[in-house]
């Protein structure tokens, strides 16, 4: 029997797996004992990846459905020519800006580069992620703030910290292993930030039952009373940062007499926070969706750095404002995708950065976007208003994610082409496209992952592919062959050839990464960036800033603020109810179409949506627990749930799993006005028994 370390691709922490592989099969799968990331433990998602495509993924050739419904099976080269006639066809007949990709940050580096290569470069159209849905708003506050998307900790910082502050964040479901690491710090105080008493918040020493959506006006008051009290670092501010005099008047106007009022935390905790934050010594803040899927997420995101670095918590073990969040391979899609930045994190307004990324890859300089992509939501609008007509969906299910989920459907109704690529072929968006793709799972892959904390780790081949079998990475090379890319894929060849690609991209920016071979990656303990050439690896695990030196022009963190906005969309009489959306069982993930062949966690899993509501407003509708219940949002939209009864959640407070279809049939198209993320956190609604 053969042993193979390989990478798992569901969260953001990117666990590495020992897979016991007997006649290409997997026969057991146990946790990568000395790998930084998870050590002796992982989840039940990581332990049943050998599940995947058991069941469900069972086509191996693509699928074309006919203009009567009908579906049959074609070749791998009929489906290359068709995608790639239909392709040209739409784009001569209406523009090039006319087709599109939506794209995950569940596929390899490789396999993202690759395709911005095909899509952005060779076609010449946009193309936005799923981490538009989940990472945007902190990659955008880490640029502004730090000059550079970079999260500045290692995942030790959550072992080391004396005082560890969540907001928005339920790593004791949400991340499972990150969770485990926490419970190893016997010592540090925790608190909690969250509107609901999630499990996390159980586990806290201290909860703050803020009101949803008051996040950062209790961040600016509790900033005004750590500066009133001189509970800061000025040694610090004074040589490391920028416009902090700016800040410290803006947040003079929040003052504490009147934080209760705004957020539901009287002044006593505010100041029981702010004397805990400024008695530890290493305090690390971490933030997930709760932060970053709101309508003022990215300043939200920008309070709590401000906060870490005015009091001297960065750079240093068990500190940072440290986003835990994203999908396995966000960051990959972030660097390496040609989105919102060029490869390697790179401007697509700097003349020398499109020069040097032409040189690198073999192309004409003209052929290099000059702008970053339009975001996920103006795509759906541009389909919505006739202006894209073919759309081009990778490894994410969009008919279910995406915010007010209606709107996609009856979007891609007007489309004439429409592709999806994926694992499976009965997917909410799979169902109704056109052709479909059928990819195989990342077990026989090859190519890295980059995680959470910055860390690159080997994906490699557990087992062999089957006969007509293709990865995404195939399949974007036949896609590109059929468009007619000859000299454009001359180094692109192998997942082996992109890797070398890309870390010629990478070179001179903060992510560099010239100085791994993937060879260096297979069977070891993965490899944070930067890493560059002439580098030695002394430490698994390292952190950014501890140099204090950022990678903003002039080598200094920028304080950025912005007074409170008011809520665009509020509760009022007729929608009186906040429903608020997340996951709910470490079982499940997203629209659950991988760990729905996960047995074990099945066991434990709702099948019918349901809605969690507080006792004493269910008593007040006459609801008991299992009663079918309609609720009815202000998107104009209504959905059918179970309710199920809590004391944990407030009595005008409602909430529902994110992994049904039902519950983003629900949220409302409202986003942050930087990171163009959607809310999914605050919609009004109300609710009737049935």
């Amino acid at each position: 029997m053969e042993i193979k370390q390989s990478t798992c691709n569901y969260c953001s922490l990117a666990c590495n797996l020992e897979f016991y592989v007997e006649d290409n099969m997997i026969k057991k799968i146990l946790p990568k004992k000395d790998y930084p990331v998870n050590g002796k433990f992982t989840c039940l998602k990581g332990i049943n990846l050998d599940k995947q495509c058991s069941r469900y993924g069972k086509d191996k050739l693509p699928v074309l459905k006919d203009k009567y419904g009908n579906k049959r099976a074609i070749s791998w080269n009929e489906a290359f020519e068709l995608f790639a006639d239909k392709m040209r066809y739409i784009q001569n007949k209406y523009g090039v800006e006319s087709a599109a990709y939506i794209s995950t940050g569940q596929i390899t580096t490789e396999e993202l580069a690759l395709l911005g290569l095909v899509g952005r470069i060779h076609m010449g159209i946009n193309g936005d992620g799923n981490t538009r849905l989940c990472m945007a708003s902190t990659v955008m506050a880490y640029k502004q703030s730090f000059g550079f998307d970079a999260p500045p900790y290692t995942l030790k910082d959550l072992e080391t910290s004396d005082t560890l502050v969540f907001i928005g964040a339920n790593p004791a479901i949400a991340h499972p292993v990150a969770w485990s690491r926490v419970k190893k710090n016997k010592s540090a105080s925790i608190v909690v930030i969250d509107p609901r008493e999630s499990e996390t918040a159980q586990n806290a020493d201290i909860w703050l039952d803020i009101i949803p959506k008051s996040d950062i006006y209790l961040l600016y008051t509790l900033a005004n009373v750590l500066i009133e009290n001189n509970w800061i670092d000025r040694e610090y501010i004074d040589n490391y940062t920028m416009d902090f005099d700016g800040f410290r008047d803006h947040v003079k106007k929040y003052n504490i007499a009147s934080v209760e009022k705004n957020t539901g935390i009287s002044s006593e905790r505010v100041l029981e926070l702010a004397q805990l934050i400024h008695n530890g010594k290493r305090v690390s803040f971490w933030w997930t969706m709760g932060v970053n899927q709101g309508y003022q997420a990215v300043r939200t995101a920008q309070a709590i750095i401000n906060i870490a670095v005015m009091t001297g918590n960065i750079g240093r073990e068990g500190t940072g404002p440290n986003s835990l969040t994203g999908q396995c391979n966000a960051m990959g899609s972030r660097m390496f995708s040609n989105t919102t930045a060029l490869y390697g994190g790179r401007n697509f307004d700097n003349p020398k950065h499109r020069r040097d990324t032409a040189e690198i890859l073999g192309v004409d300089e003209e052929k290099i976007p000059k702008k970053p992509t339009i975001p996920y939501s103006e795509i759906i609008n541009r389909i919505d208003r006739g202006e894209i007509k073919s759309l081009w969906v990778i490894a994410t299910n969009p008919r279910h994610s995406w915010a007010n989920n209606k709107e996609f459907e009856n979007a891609v109704k007007k489309l004439d082409f429409f592709v999806v690529q994926d694992l499976y072929g009965d997917t909410d968006s799979s169902k109704i496209c056109d052709l479909f793709l059928p990819s195989v799972p990342l077990t026989k892959k090859q190519g890295s992952i980059i995680n959470t904390e910055r860390r690159l780790s080997a994906v490699v081949p557990v087992i062999d592919m089957g006969k007509d079998e293709m990865s995404d990475y195939d399949i974007f090379l036949g896609i590109g062959r059929a468009l007619g890319m000859k000299q454009e894929l001359e180094k692109w060849k192998t997942p082996l050839d992109a890797f070398n690609t890309i870390k010629e991209l990478s070179r001179g920016m903060p992510c560099d990464i010239t100085g791994i071979d993937y060879e260096m990656l297979v069977n070891s303990k993965g490899i944070q960036w930067p890493f560059k050439s002439g580098d030695k690896l002394l430490q698994d695990e390292r952190r950014l800033f501890e140099d204090n030196i950022y990678f903003t022009q002039n080598g200094r963190m920028k304080f950025i603020y912005e007074n409170v906005m008011e809520n665009p969309c509020p509760v009022d009489s007729k929608f009186p109810y906040i429903l608020n959306t997340g996951r709910i069982s470490v079982g499940q993930w997203h629209t659950q179409s991988r760990t729905r062949e996960i047995n074990s966690g099945n066991s434990s899993i709702v099948k019918a949506a349901y809605v969690i509501l507080n006792v004493k407003l269910a008593e007040t509708l006459g609801i008991e627990e299992g009663d079918n219940v309609i609720i009815s949002s202000i998107n104009g939209n209504n959905s059918k749930f179970k309710a199920r009864l809590s004391s944990m959640i407030k009595e005008n407070q409602l909430y529902a799993p994110l992994h049904y279809i039902e519950t983003n049939v629900l949220s409302v198209s409202v986003f942050d006005t930087y990171s163009k993320e959607p809310s999914y956190k605050y919609i009004p609604v109300n609710l009737e028994k049935i």
